[in-house]
C-alpha cells in the first residue's frame, strides 16, 4: 500500500488555518448565495443597491475577510498541492513568492474595490 504524503504538517498552523478558513468560506458563501442570488436575484442587483450594502461597516467588513480568507485558502491549497507533486528546490521557492505577490495584489485591488464600492474616495479627489 502506499504511503499518505500531505506537504501539511498535521495539525500544524497551515493545516489548522486551511481548515478554519474552509468553515469562515462555507457560512460567508451560503450568506453571499442567499443574498445575492435568492433575495435579490443577480439581474437585479444595482451599483446602487451595492453601494448601499458595502457602505454598513458590518457587510464591507464581512466582505474584506470574505476575499482574505478566500485568496489565502485557494493559494495555500494551490502551494500545498504543487508541493505534493513532487515541487521542491528553487521552483518551490519561486512559487511560493510568486503566489504571495499575487495574494498581496489581489487583496489590495479588492479592498481597492471594495472602498470604491462603499463610496471611499480612492486616489487624488477631483
Amino acid at each position: 500500500m502506499a504511503d499518505y504524503y500531505s506537504s501539511f504538517e498535521p495539525k500544524g498552523t497551515r493545516w489548522l488555518l486551511q481548515r478554519l478558513t474552509a468553515a469562515f468560506l462555507v457560512v460567508v458563501l451560503a450568506f453571499h448565495f442567499m443574498l445575492l442570488h435568492f433575495v435579490n436575484h443577480a439581474a437585479e442587483v444595482t451599483f446602487m443597491q451595492t453601494n448601499l450594502r458595502m457602505s454598513q461597516p458590518g457587510y464591507f467588513l464581512t466582505m474584506v475577510a470574505f476575499l482574505v480568507t478566500a485568496t489565502f485558502h485557494g493559494v495555500n491549497g494551490v502551494y500545498n498541492a504543487l508541493v505534493n507533486q513532487g515541487l521542491d528546490g528553487t521552483p518551490k521557492t519561486v512559487v511560493k513568492y510568486g503566489l504571495i505577490l499575487a495574494s498581496v495584489l489581489l487583496v489590495a485591488q479588492g479592498i481597492r474595490v471594495a472602498m470604491a464600492m462603499a463610496g471611499f474616495i480612492i486616489g487624488p479627489a477631483a
